[in-house]
């Protein structure tokens, strides 16, 4: 039997580097990787590529949508068919998990799998904005069996007190754990006692609520220059993500909220000169994004 691992989390949250030590509380043991990301393009695919494990990637939607359900679906029994002991699935930040129940447990598609549950994590600095605009933070919480509030270098003793009892209110008898930089006990893992689900799984349209676009970053701009521009909108956003070739060095663009990191890459790059830009109703990222690009008439920047 293959077991299965869900992680989810709001945009930002750290789930990139949390899968880079979850996957280290597996010695000796076969792993696969399906990443899930709402852009079209493909970041963390690339940021997690040197794990040595197998690695697929579903772009431009969330696996539990109706856009996206088939391809994930056809995914896993590919991956089932390796024999994986484990296999973690790294589900969009913008994704609503509520229906993963029902999907893994459909046993006449999925043989041979066990649903481990699922792993939540809350982004401690930003956690109290994202709740209050983004819907599908509730739902995240709301199908959560371990909940980590990471970040707690960011955030004040009081605050991080402040949300465990917000998130143990949404989500009681579940075990939360406070961390930084993704750290977790693998015995945390043995807490987790995912419910079941009956029913045919259910599928979700599109969140209306969510919007993105991606930025065509072209000449003109130098590191230092396209970091000042990405701070005048950042702010009115979830998360800016992506790869952009400055001054004959690729950099990696991460953002999450009003923190905006710009720092050189190495590794193979996915779409160079793209970047995703996420957010949500009541945010002015598109107008703060055009007076942006006002400020910058000498560089090339494409809006899509």
């Amino acid at each position: 039997m293959s077991r299965l691992y869900l992680v989810t989390g709001f945009l930002g949250a750290g789930k990139t580097t949390f899968l880079k030590n979850l996957v280290r509380c597996f010695p000796g043991q076969r792993l696969a990787l399906i990443i899930n990301e709402f852009g079209r393009e493909g970041v963390d695919g690339a940021l997690l590529s040197d794990l040595g494990v197998t690695l697929a990637e579903i772009d431009n939607g969330s696996i539990f949508c109706a856009c996206r359900l088939e391809q994930f679906e056809d995914t896993l029994r590919d991956t089932l068919d390796q024999e994986p002991d484990v296999i973690l699935v790294e589900a969009s930040g913008l994704s609503d998990p509520t229906s993963v129940g029902r999907i893994l447990g459909q046993r006449e598609k999925f043989a041979g799998l066990t649903y481990a549950g699922a792993i939540c994590l809350v982004d401690a600095a930003r956690f109290h904005k994202v709740y209050a605009t983004a819907r599908v933070c509730k739902l995240q919480l709301a199908v959560a069996d371990l909940i980590l509030i990471n970040k707690t270098d960011l955030a004040t003793t009081e605050q991080v007190a402040r949300i465990r009892e917000e998130v143990e209110a949404q989500r009681p008898g579940r075990p939360v754990h406070e961390t930084s930089f993704g750290a977790l006990d693998p015995a945390w893992l043995f807490s987790m006692s995912p419910a079941g689900s009956d029913g045919p799984p259910s599928i979700h349209t599109r969140d209306v609520t969510l919007q993105k676009l991606t930025l065509t970053i072209g000449k003109g701009f130098t590191p230092a220059s396209l970091e000042k521009f990405l701070a005048m909108f950042a702010e009115d956003t979830y998360r800016i993500k992506g790869f952009v070739p400055l001054s004959g060095q690729m950099y990696l663009s991460d953002c999450v909220g009003p923190l905006v990191r710009l720092e050189p890459w190495q590794g193979d790059a996915v779409n160079p000169g793209k970047l995703t830009v996420l957010f949500g109703n009541g945010l002015p990222a598109r107008k703060s994004i055009q007076t942006a690009i006002s400020w910058y008439p000498e560089c090339e920047v494409t809006v899509e």
